[in-house]
């Protein structure tokens, strides 16, 4: 079923003007069920949190706790666990605010309807609303069904939540309308023809709730990280195992050693670092107006390839303007802002187009008003626009007209009209109005293709001197009233895109991302706007929803284009273009503000809704939502979203490095035959990773977004990539593992060991502290030299990021802590280095610091070499 272009179901049989009897009422009750929407299933609180101390990477280490514990280790037991916990926790609280999009639409019906029932008005719950019963609703009601109207008087509906057309529709008599949206104006009665989960807004829901959001780039990507740390930490686990037997170690030491190994190479710190640093990005993007409703959300941003966007308040600021009019006589420009009566005019024929838009005027209902200093609008945006013309024309107020009829606005009429005494005044569509006229000349109908070829919004204004008395009209047909029609003339309406779009369009091309407009609107006005602020592509491609092709490959291709509008969209349209463009590659942003628009929010990566002008539905079925409204806050945490990518690359780099360091003394260990003792312990290797690793490693996820970072595509790259990996084991891992040992043998080899000997536990255990002040030491540097892929530390700037500051004292003053507190350098098994050993552990700094510059510059030169002229 194609949502939004379903003919209404015939109304059922309502007997007289009684409504329905209670009886009838109660057993039509039993056969439709309560009107309730159907609601989604939702997931204990208590399976949510166990999914995020379940997940692969947890279980990885509930795996390593329990062998801890088995092995007679119940500190690093106790300690792991506290890690999963603390950080599946963070994680839960954090997602907590997911998405509830269908169960939220069950807020959008009211709670108490007035119905006609054995002949009298009463009020029931909407719940108990069946088909067949007669509801009588007024200005402000939102609609408990939907229904087919029996009688309206002055009726406008707001049906932008399901249609996305920002104009309030006028309803008259058998006019369909939908339950949930509301009457702006007007009183009504109408016969329910659907209830509960048959209505079109139940249809939307199963949309919503049906579609499944897809794992984000981020959760991949980890996902791929976990894996791979698992297989090797497990690997290279089991290959010291079988080591350590063979050189002679019983099996439970060997047992022991092996989980030191794995827990050596496991960066337990990762996805708290994650989950912290996707924090610390959320919190930067709410404070440029962009709230973050889920936290991968924050990276996914960064990996956006296209965004599909709205028009109307993203793109333009949603204040309909009359900018033209234009008559036999001539045409009338008008000059002005906002909907305020003050406006420069310039043209001769101002009385013509006066007529013209005191016409379009008495068919409108939407008038400008002053309120608060200020003039707005209430009601339509247009019709607020066609009251300021014509209050700038005639240079007042005017004067109220009395209605004696109206017949409203509908699709296939694409134009309304009211009798005001014999007069009939009529406005709409020029191609529908002007075909009723009986002079149309040549020079008008030229001018509607001229007004629309500079993006304005043209609507044609006519009218007709009825034959006899106003009451002669009372029950005649809109066909037989809006025929032999006088042109009055054209008006021109221009919504005025925001002023910097066009600039934030520009940049948003320049890093790499294809934008689409994905509107209701009509297709001449979106693509007017388009090309008005640079949106529109090379190819001036503008296509209707209906025109979209049926196949899924040809609609990918044909939308894959930048600056491509689509106009007139349904919601399972809007729907396919999403899965469209995610078939051939892209990330997709889609916005939205309407009910309509949940079923493509969730399927998009990135469901962006409207925070002003959102729907709660819109808002729930988002990731991301605008507080403003505004396309340039999406370019904003796109922006935000990069930089968040690049800090986890940052301190990805930086967890690993640290994990060479930390497996070099098993390795040695090994290659002597268990000859050589062993630098590093496993509760060191966990103080190192908890204690000092973890707060530098915040602070590189707090980095502020680069001045190129939309200056360059999305990048595609793993978070492994080549020249991580090449730089982690070949540069500052080896060089940081390298110093290490150093600092440890200067101590061992100081107090006079020579292998084959047994060595002195106070001399091992001031050895061990060596190499323990080395790692911190040597991650210092690493956290410094991470901060950037192609610059060194210096150029960066000491001090540009204070968290790091802070980070490192903090890990300069856990060193001493762990060193010089014999409690708990006790269980470390560790003790003060000497002079000499600090003198060699201190070297890790300017060490670590001058081969990453080296590889930088090194990598720097191939690639200018390596580059084409």
């Amino acid at each position: 079923m194609a949502l939004g272009n379903k003919p209404p179901a015939p109304p059922p049989a309502v007997t007289g003007t009684d409504g329905l009897s209670s009886r009838m009422a109660a057993q039509l009750l039993a056969e439709a069920g309560p009107n309730i929407l159907p609601q989604a299933k939702r997931v204990p609180q208590w399976r949510k949190l166990l999914g995020e101390l379940t997940h692969f990477f947890a279980l990885m280490l509930w795996v390593a706790a329990v062998l801890a514990y088995v092995g007679g280790m119940p500190q690093l037991c106790v300690a792991i666990i506290v890690v999963v916990i603390v950080n599946g926790v963070f994680a839960h609280i954090q997602q907590e605010r997911a998405q509830h999009a269908a169960e939220r639409l069950q807020g959008l019906l009211p709670a108490e309807v007035n119905v006609r029932r054995d002949g009298r008005i009463q009020s029931v719950h909407a719940s108990e609303l069946v088909p067949g019963d007669l509801v009588s609703m007024a200005a402000g009601d939102r609609l408990p069904a939907d229904i087919v109207f029996v009688s309206a008087s002055n009726c406008t509906a707001d049906e932008s939540m399901l249609t996305g057309e920002s104009a309030a529709v006028p309803k008259g008599t058998n006019d369909p309308a939908w339950g949930g949206t509301f009457l702006v104006n007007g009183e009504a009665e109408g016969i329910v023809t659907a209830t509960g989960s048959n209505t079109k807004l139940a249809a939307i829901a199963a949309l919503t709730s049906g579609t499944k959001p897809p794992p984000t780039p981020l959760t991949m990507e980890l996902r791929r990280i976990v894996r791979l740390v698992a297989f090797v930490a497990l690997s290279v686990a089991g290959v010291f195992f079988v080591v350590s037997l063979l050189v002679g170690i019983v099996w439970r030491d060997s047992f022991l050693f092996a989980i030191g190994v794995a827990v050596a190479l496991i960066p337990e710190g990762l996805l708290p670092t994650v989950t912290l640093s996707l924090a610390m990005g959320a919190q930067r993007m709410a404070e440029r107006q962009a709230l973050v409703r889920n936290l991968e959300a924050v990276e996914t941003l960064g990996s956006t390839t296209f965004i599909c966007t709205d028009k109307t308040g993203t793109l333009t600021q949603n204040r309909m303007n009359a900018v033209e009019v234009f008559t036999a006589d001539g045409p009338v420009k008008i000059v002005g802002e906002g909907y305020g009566p003050e406006a420069r005019i310039e043209g001769q024929a101002r009385s013509m187009a006066l007529l013209a838009a005191l016409g379009a005027r008495v068919a409108s209902q939407g008038r400008a008003v002053h309120h608060e200093g200020g003039w707005t609008a209430s009601g339509d945006p247009m019709e607020a626009a066609i009251d300021s013309l014509a209050r700038r024309l005639l240079g007042r107020e005017p004067e109220t007209v009395k209605i004696i009829r109206r017949f409203a606005f509908d699709a296939d009429r694409r134009r309304e009209s009211v009798i005001a005494g014999t007069t009939l005044y009529v406005k709409g569509a020029p191609e529908s109005v002007l075909p009723l006229c009986t002079d149309t000349s040549s020079v008008l109908a030229g001018a509607v293709e001229a007004m629309a070829s500079r993006g304005l919004r043209v609507i044609a204004v006519a009218s007709r001197e009825l034959p006899g008395t106003a009451s002669d009209w009372l029950d005649r047909s809109a066909e037989d009233a809006e025929r032999n029609l006088a042109p009055l003339g054209l008006i021109g309406l221009h919504d005025p895109p925001r002023p910097d779009v066009g600039d934030v369009i520009k940049a948003a091309r320049g890093a790499g991302i294809r934008i689409a407009m994905i509107t209701g609107d009509h297709p001449s006005t979106a693509g007017a706007i388009a090309r008005e602020i640079g949106l529109m592509g090379p190819d001036n491609l503008v296509v209707q929803g209906a025109d979209l092709p049926g196949d899924e490959q040809i609609l990918g291709a044909l939308l894959d284009r930048d600056g491509v509008v689509v106009s007139r969209v349904s919601p399972e349209q809007k729907l396919r273009v999403a899965k469209a463009l995610q078939a051939r590659g892209h990330v997709v942003a889609m916005t939205g503000d309407g009910v309509n628009d949940g079923p493509a929010l969730r399927q998009a990566d990135i469901g962006v809704a409207m925070g002003l002008s959102g729907t709660d539905v819109a808002r729930e079925a988002s990731d991301l939502v605008l507080l403003d409204d505004h396309f340039a806050t999406i370019v904003a945490a796109i922006e935000q979203g990069r930089a968040t990518y690049s800090n986890i690359h940052r301190f990805l780099t930086y967890h690993l490095t640290d994990n060479v360091a930390e497996l070099a003394p098993f390795v040695i260990w090994a290659l002597s035959g268990g000859q050589f003792p062993l630098a590093l312990g496993v509760l060191q290797i966990l103080a190192l990773d908890i204690g000092t690793d973890l707060l530098p490693a915040l602070a590189l996820g707090a980095e502020a977004p680069g001045k190129r970072v939309l200056k360059r595509p999305p990048e595609k790259r793993h978070l492994l990539d080549r020249h991580l990996m090449l730089r982690v084991f070949a540069v500052m891992g080896p060089t940081e593992a390298l110093i290490a040992m150093a600092a440890f043998s200067t101590v061992l080899f100081g107090s006079g060991w020579v292998r084959g000997q047994s060595w002195d536990p106070g001399v091992l255990m001031s050895a061990s502290g060596a190499a323990f002040a080395a790692v911190v030491l040597g991650q210092l540097a690493t956290a410094f030299a991470c901060r950037s892929a192609t610059a060194p530390p210096w150029k960066q700037g000491w001090f540009t990021n204070r968290l790091l500051l802070w980070a490192v004292s903090a890990e300069l003053a856990a060193l001493a802590v762990f060193l010089f507190v014999p409690p708990l350098a006790g269980i470390l098994g560790q003790a003060p280095p000497t002079a000499a050993g600090w003198t060699v552990a201190v070297l890790a700094i300017p060490g670590v610091l001058s081969v990453d510059w080296l590889y930088k510059r090194l990598r720097h030169r191939h690639s200018e070499t390596s580059s084409p002229a």
